[in-house]
């Protein structure tokens, strides 16, 4: 029961990073609520599963650029939702990076605010 509570907590404060930062980024769009939420579903799954392949792969550019790769990656990742999240709308490859940037630092701000509390 926390267990699942804790995740539901997670997909909320990402779902209000989502918001909050494409209310700050011109070239990124939100249309609702839901797709909000959807997004960071496809987001959290994609990062869980998706994204450690990437960065395995890209390893040795990733390695060359000292980790700077990673925002190429987020971006692309960005992107592919924007793809398949109806209601997300991204401009362009330039504009998801931006947008994993500013997602990043909203949503760890987020995550010092509302932080998990221990009983």
């Amino acid at each position: 029961m926390i267990i699942s509570m804790r995740l539901l907590l997670k997909w909320l404060v990402m779902t209000v990073a989502v918001l909050i930062a494409a209310y700050f980024i011109p070239g990124v769009r939100v249309a609702s609520f839901f797709s909000a939420l959807m997004v960071a579903l496809f987001l959290g799954i994609v990062n869980l599963f998706l994204k450690p392949v990437l960065i395995l792969i890209t390893l040795p550019i990733n390695i060359l650029t000292l980790g700077l790769f990673t925002f190429v990656i987020n971006a692309v990742l960005i992107l592919l939702a924007s793809y398949f999240v109806r209601g997300f709308q991204v401009a362009g490859f330039w504009w998801a990076l931006l947008y994993g940037i500013v997602l990043s630092i909203v949503h760890y701000f987020l995550n010092v605010i509302v932080g998990p509390r221990e009983n």
